[in-house]
């Protein structure tokens, strides 16, 4: 019998609801704001940080509980709950959230910026000059932008675009009496908050179209306005085919993207009964959609905020170091290449530079004249991306470039389309991967003559090649040149390329299929150990064959370590279930990002593996991912200096109980893994001076 077969974890007692452990999550986000040791400024952006995730979860994942319920699903999920009542506990939770970060923001952040000289100011309470400036400001910028829309027999309710920010206006015209509704949607493209010539107070921009309505409508009299925000289905459907194009269809999904249905509508409390039904009605709103929100709406504008240039009221600086086996006292860079022939090199962003490791490494390749082809999966890219611009200057070399561009990740299909399209003009053969599947796998191949040989050198990494989030997500990545891992990838790309039906790899763990099966097994490897144990570093743990086999691990006596950032559906510390298990979450000044997996006590023979994939159905199920075993004893000494930082942190982490509920350690404030890491960087970097 393994321990898969064993009548463990069937009960939806054994498991924790998904979604709920995402709003956990978002509600650890909104305790960083309450450390009294974070500069205000950073507290200012973890509330943006909230907002924006949960625009998102209501975009895909309330959106997705609502389609279930429109078309008559009620399957319940593992913990036993069906789509009605998650959207019921949710709305509960997320209420619950509203009036926590409305408090924290107008009784703690906002008092404490303003302490800083940092003000956001009332356009009413402004003197006579103040409003001068932003009354010409009006004029000149956002009068020539701004757009009223009338709703009368001839002018139908307007449509309200996703994630914009509107004023509901009712206006009467003083001859006939007659009282009219009308919208103003509030210019994306302008700034979220005015500032006002000291540059450190902001008045929001609404605020400001608010005071020159009689510009908006002049010779009518303004009865009233409300500032409202429309939240849609923003979750793509694609409908893939092989005779179909993936690029066009994609396209034509996000225009529709901007018609979804409405999810969540948020006002402020005091909006006038008349104003929001009319809200509800003409937009099909229920009035569990509709959320009141004291304060500012939309926080997530606070991001601007966070550009000012106050750097005393930030983090303090920190600069990712060369690894010294990249570093060179003189002027030319190291060969990358020779540096990877002497050994496997491991990158630990962002504490390692992404610079003078990922973007070296493409970049080198792309002029190295003995390098005769390139071959990288595409995730999440920027708009001025060095490695996308190193693929086409390879292309323009005369190189072979295999780019395989990921057009459904979400949220950045539009730039994914522009680079496709980009490279496609200067001779990069772009593909969009396999049909059915999101390729979430994050792989670089560069083939290099040498001599009469050719070698193949590989980066396999757990984060995206995406410079701008390297600086703030932490993930790792192996470079290297073993000749078993480049077979397993050029056979990964052939399938991501052409009609290979490979399943089988030599070093790899691929999914769809393989990673699980290869969890598994090394699962049941480790309870045979007599001291079993077993240390998982990821972003979720959803998957339910994950979780049971877990679960009988713990039964047999095997110590289990998660290591969950986000979502864990997993109930730790149960008795006749889980006694030996533990879960931790780590939340700080870097998002914890990379997937670590490692199998063995210490002092007897221990497995480790890196990649992209989390344990979820879909990372398993329906994308391409990679685990690649780190079989270098100085990289593993490497990761396990990782995850003891990560396990022995008092200062950032958290530790779920077997009740679901998560509860902050009880900090002796001696170790801030965030902090220890930084340290343990720089002092192997002096070290080589």
């Amino acid at each position: 019998m393994t321990i898969h077969d064993q009548p463990v974890g069937h009960e939806p007692s054994h498991f924790i609801n998904r979604e709920l452990s995402w709003l956990d999550f978002n509600e650890r986000v909104i305790s960083l704001t309450a450390r009294p040791d974070y500069p205000i400024l950073e507290k200012a952006k973890f509330l943006a940080i909230w907002a924006s995730n949960l625009d998102e979860f209501f975009q895909v994942r309330v959106a997705g509980l609502k389609e279930q319920i429109a078309h008559g699903f009620t399957s319940a999920t593992p913990d036993g709950m069906t789509p009605g009542q998650q959207l019921t506990a949710i709305r509960e939770r997320v209420v619950s959230h509203y009036e926590l970060i409305s408090k924290t923001f107008l009784a703690e952040v906002a008092p404490a910026l303003a302490k800083e000289g940092i003000v956001f100011s009332d356009y009413s309470t402004l003197d006579a000059e103040d409003r001068e400036f932003l009354d010409d400001r009006f004029r000149e910028l956002v009068f020539p932008v701004v757009t009223p829309l009338a709703v009368d027999p001839s002018h139908p309710f307007p449509y309200i675009s996703n994630l914009s920010l509107n004023l509901a206006i009712f206006v009467r015209n003083p001859e006939t009496g007659v009282s009219k509704f009308a919208r103003v949607k509030i210019p994306p493209i302008l700034p979220r908050f005015v500032v006002l010539p000291d540059g450190e107070r902001f008045v929001p921009l609404e605020q400001v179209i608010a005071a020159h309505l009689d510009s908006l409508f002049p010779g009518m009299e303004i009865l009233g306005h409300d500032v409202f925000r429309v939240t849609r289905n923003a979750d793509l459907e694609i409908e893939e085919d092989e005779g179909g194009d993936l690029l066009m269809t994609i396209e034509s999904e996000l225009t529709q993207r901007r018609f979804g249905s409405v999810v969540r509508l948020e006002v402020h409390p005091d909006i006038p009964d008349e104003a929001l039904d009319l809200l509800m009605r003409e937009m099909g709103a229920g009035e569990d959609d509709v959320y009141r929100v004291e304060g500012p709406l939309d926080l997530s504008g606070l991001w601007s905020l966070y550009d000012v240039d106050r750097p005393e009221l930030k983090f303090e600086s920190f600069s990712s170091v060369v690894p010294p086996r990249l570093a060179s006292p003189a002027s030319e860079p190291v060969d990358m290449f020779e540096v990877i022939k002497q050994g496997d090199l491991l990158a630990h962003h962002p504490y390692d530079s992404f610079s003078s490791t990922v973007e070296t490494f493409v970049t080198r390749a792309a002029r190295d004249p003995n390098v005769l082809a390139i071959k990288m999966t595409l995730y999440r890219t920027t708009a001025n991306s060095p490695i996308m611009s190193a693929l086409i200057e390879a292309a323009q070399a005369g190189k072979q470039v295999v780019a395989l561009v990921e057009l459904k990740a979400r949220f950045d299909e539009e730039r994914n389309i522009e680079w496709a399209q980009r490279l496609e003009d200067v001779g990069v053969h772009v593909m969009y991967g396999v049909v059915g599947l999101k390729t979430h796998t994050k792989i670089a191949l560069v083939i290099r003559r040498e001599g009469d040989r050719v070698v193949r050198y590989a980066h396999i990494g757990t984060g995206n090649y995406n410079e701008k989030t390297a600086r703030t997500y932490e993930d790792v990545g192996v470079f290297t040149r073993d000749e078993e891992l480049g077979l397993d990838l050029s056979d990964l790309f052939n399938f991501l390329t052409g009609y290979s039906r490979r399943t089988s790899y030599r070093k790899l763990a691929v999914s769809p299929n393989g990673i699980r099966n290869r969890i598994v097994e090394l699962i049941e490897q480790e309870v045979e150990r007599p001291n079993g144990h077993i240390t998982l570093k990821m972003n979720s743990l959803v998957d339910e064959g994950i979780i049971r086999s877990l679960y009988a691990a713990s039964l047999r006596g095997t110590r289990i370590e998660l290591i969950v950032r986000g979502i864990c559906c997993l109930r730790p510390g149960v008795e006749g279930l889980s006694e030996n298990i533990t879960v931790r979450s780590l939340v700080g000044r870097y998002l914890e990002h990379s997937r670590i997996y490692r199998f063995g006590a210490r002092g007897a023979e221990r497995a480790y593996f890196i990649g992209s994939a989390d344990m979820m159905p879909r990372n398993l199920d329906r994308r391409v991912e990679a685990l690649t075993p780190i079989e270098d004893p100085d990289l593993q000494f490497r990761l396990d200096e990782i995850l003891d930082v990560v396990l022995a942190d008092d200062n950032l982490a958290w530790e779920l109980n077997g009740d679901g509920s998560w509860v902050r350690v009880a900090s002796g404030s001696e170790v801030d893994a965030h902090v220890e890491l930084q340290d343990l960087a720089l002092a192997r970097a002096n070290a080589h001076l």
